[in-house]
């Protein structure tokens, strides 16, 4: 399955925070940098596989474990209304 931000949400810088946002109508969400290394790979092209395989080959990290930590993530995002799923 391809990830993709639903229409209207998108990654943003809060300089006053100095944190990662998530915008949407009406609505803020500040993740961690964990969150937004998976959310800056969300192009509705890339599985979610792609996106961990290449997160694991940036920090040398296990490609299973962050798989299913994107996956848990996104599955979240997806239910709260912020991410979408392509077939």
């Amino acid at each position: 399955m391809i990830p993709r931000l639903r229409p209207g949400v998108r990654i943003h810088r809060d300089r006053v925070r100095d944190r990662w946002v998530l915008l949407a109508p009406e609505r803020v969400v500040e993740i961690d940098d964990q969150a937004h290394a998976i959310l800056a790979r969300v192009d509705g092209t890339a599985t979610v596989e792609v996106i961990a395989a290449a997160l694991a080959d940036e920090y040398e990290a296990d490609a299973a474990e962050i798989t299913s930590d994107a996956a848990a993530l996104l599955g979240d995002l997806n239910h709260k209304g912020y991410v979408a799923w392509l077939r």
